[in-house]
């Protein structure tokens, strides 16, 4: 290590007008506006420094605030992660939208969806307040990114990553989290990740799990992918386990809608392999009197789907990712990997017990 790196090294990390130096781990609180009640709100963020040089990793989840699954995930990489045994420093933010989460609603007060509202502005709505402080006080101090998000309700999404992929360093992160699937998806205009990658700093985002619900697999799998990418951008010593399996990678994605409004019998799995013109389901009234099915329109992965049995015609009930016909997915492997029936604990796993399903 040269003199300059070791200098720089040992100066304190500011987050919230408070410094941090290498080694410590802090909780930091971020005041954001206060509630019409006067109840004070801010951003916590644990702040973890390692005992070396090295990058600066932001997790967050629920910036919706009904997205909680990414919580749980967040509150387990803070109980695996030794800052001894690592370089760099981590922020990291479980809650994002307090707001929202206080309330089981993805939204903050002002009706604004946060994820369409960055960079933000300190003068404007309250939802651009935070995030504009987000961008600021976190995203401008590190140098990669990692989104945590859910389904919405009653809506549950297969574990993927979303990135653009034409970014390299995107794309290594996005191949190295270890989700079964990679979504090539576009940036969203106001997003989290539109702002961040004009900022120079690469995020991807993991889909898992459904609103206002845990998933103990979806779970162990975004603390393994969290913990897989902090070893590749080299936050971590390389593990001895297996490297994890290359992602199918997948450009398309299409939603299937109801064909009727009726009751919706589900055919096919979430996470399940299904065929072009294959019936995935069935739509029928309540007696019974007729039928309608529903047809993939494409050959691919169950990514996303409904969980609501009862549905109106034009109702999204199947997100499939288009992936040839010749590529296999072992959806019982991806379950059995991440949770034996009997649980053995192991350094590459979460400290915690399983979350009975």
């Amino acid at each position: 290590m040269n003199t300059s790196t070791r200098k720089r090294y040992t100066e304190a990390l500011t987050i919230g007008g408070e410094s941090v130096l290498p080694g410590e781990t802090r909780t930091v609180e971020i005041e954001v506006a206060p509630t019409f009640s006067n109840d004070d709100m801010s951003l916590s963020v644990q702040v973890v420094r390692g005992t070396r040089p090295g990058p600066t990793l932001f997790v967050c989840a629920a910036i919706h605030g009904d997205e909680i699954n990414g919580v749980e995930i967040v509150r387990r990489i803070l109980k695996t992660i030794d800052p001894k045994k690592m370089s760099g420093s981590l922020l990291a933010i479980p809650i994002v939208n307090v707001y929202g989460f206080n309330n089981h609603s993805r939204y903050l007060p002002d009706g604004r969806d946060l994820n369409r509202s960055f960079p933000g502005s300190p003068s404007g709505s309250l939802t651009g307040r935070l995030a504009y402080t987000f961008m600021n006080e976190i995203v401008a101090k590190c140098s990669h990114g990692i989104d945590l998000h859910t389904g919405g309700r009653h809506r549950s999404n297969f574990p993927q990553i979303r990135a653009e992929l034409n970014d390299p360093v995107v794309k290594g992160m996005s191949q190295a989290f270890g989700a079964p699937i990679v979504i090539d998806s576009k940036i969203r205009d106001g997003s989290l990740r539109e702002y961040a990658t004009e900022m120079g700093v690469p995020v991807i985002l993991y889909e898992s799990c459904e609103a206002l619900r845990f998933d103990e697999v979806y779970i162990r799998a975004g603390v393994k992918g969290v913990i897989n990418v902090m070893r590749h951008i080299g936050m971590l010593r390389p593990s001895r386990a297996r490297a994890p399996k290359k992602p199918i990678i997948s450009k398309i994605t299409q939603w299937v809608r109801s064909p009727g409004s009726g009751v919706h019998r589900v055919l096919v799995s979430l996470g399940g392999q299904v065929e072009k013109n294959q019936v995935i389901g069935v739509v029928s009234d309540p007696l019974g009197t007729w039928e309608i099915e529903v047809i993939a329109p494409l050959s691919g992965i169950v990514i996303g789907r409904s969980n609501l049995p009862t549905v109106y015609e034009g109702d999204a009930l199947f997100h499939i990712a288009k992936v040839s016909a010749q590529t296999e997915f072992e959806y019982e492997d991806f379950h059995e990997e991440l949770l034996p029936s009997d649980y053995v604990h192991d350094e590459d796993s979460p400290s915690d017990a399983p979350i009975a399903g």
